[in-house]
């Protein structure tokens, strides 16, 4: 499987643009099927689409780093366009917030394209106006050490199926190297941002978020990355930059703009 990685790592491409094999997916459209995963939800990014994202706080939201960037452009999304819609499922929420802080990875570089160093570092944090009850979406924590079976499973949105997550209760692990994991999970346009759990008790834990696709020996992956150590890196860099709320009244820091404004703010890489 290490030749398989060495032959992936040439041909990545993000989750929004290509997709996966498989129907293994479950929608979860109803109530009682949606209980537990509240937590993940869709992120809505203005005019830029949607990826997903799960709480691992009451008021942040892991998700991908390309997702809080303009493809086209490579500029920060603006904080006041994104929103995280909790449990969405056809139309309805458990919950919705706005983002008033963003930190991508600064390892992560919008201007180089999807490469085997930017899916090392694919992963953002998104601050919320407000936190979200535990009463209503209980948040997930991180997964850390080996996943002695293999075994992991993947909730979604995508396209086809934007309007309520979907979930794929079995999926694999197929090789992790150098900071880099491949999946047989099944992702499509918009997945970018989905948390992929390994068994842990009675409840999944955060392995690895879908950065991207890639195609080996002629079956399509999912590509994600080893969190703790990334997550931590984000967390410290927001509480460099704390930033005030729900009212938002603070400056705002675009990337790579020193040039202050009324709103909320995009943290930069070097955490100014």
């Amino acid at each position: 499987m290490r030749n398989k990685l060495l032959i992936l790592l040439l041909g990545l491409v993000f989750a929004g643009q290509a997709g996966a094999d498989g129907t293994a997916l479950q929608r979860q459209g109803s109530r009682a099927a949606q209980l537990g995963w509240e937590a993940v939800g869709r992120l809505d990014l203005g005019r830029a689409g949607y990826c997903t994202g799960t709480l691992i706080e009451t008021d942040l939201v892991l998700t991908a780093a390309h997702c809080v960037y303009d493809r086209q452009t490579g500029a920060a999304i603006e904080t006041g366009s994104v929103r995280f819609r909790a449990g969405l499922r056809d139309g309805a929420t458990i919950a919705e917030r706005v983002a008033l802080q963003i930190v991508a990875h600064p390892g992560y570089s919008p201007g180089q394209g999807f490469n085997a160093e930017n899916a090392r570092h694919d992963v953002a944090l998104v601050r919320l106006d407000q936190p979200i009850s535990t009463v209503d979406a209980d948040p997930f924590v991180l997964h850390s050490g080996p996943v002695d079976d293999k075994t992991v499973s993947v909730a979604s949105y995508g396209r086809g199926r934007s309007e309520a997550v979907s979930r794929q209760r079995q999926c694999s692990l197929l090789d992790s190297m150098s900071n880099l994991m491949i999946f047989d999970c099944d992702v499509t346009y918009g997945s970018s941002g989905s948390p992929v759990f390994a068994r842990s008790g009675s409840r999944g834990r955060i392995l690895s978020v879908i950065s991207g696709m890639a195609s080996v020996n002629g079956q399509k992956v999912a590509v994600g990355m080893a969190l703790p150590e990334r997550v931590a890196e984000l967390r410290a860099m927001l509480r460099r930059n704390p930033t005030a709320a729900p009212d938002r009244a603070v400056k705002r820091l675009r990337v790579g703009q020193g040039r202050p404004s009324s709103g909320a703010k995009f943290v930069r890489p070097n955490g100014g």
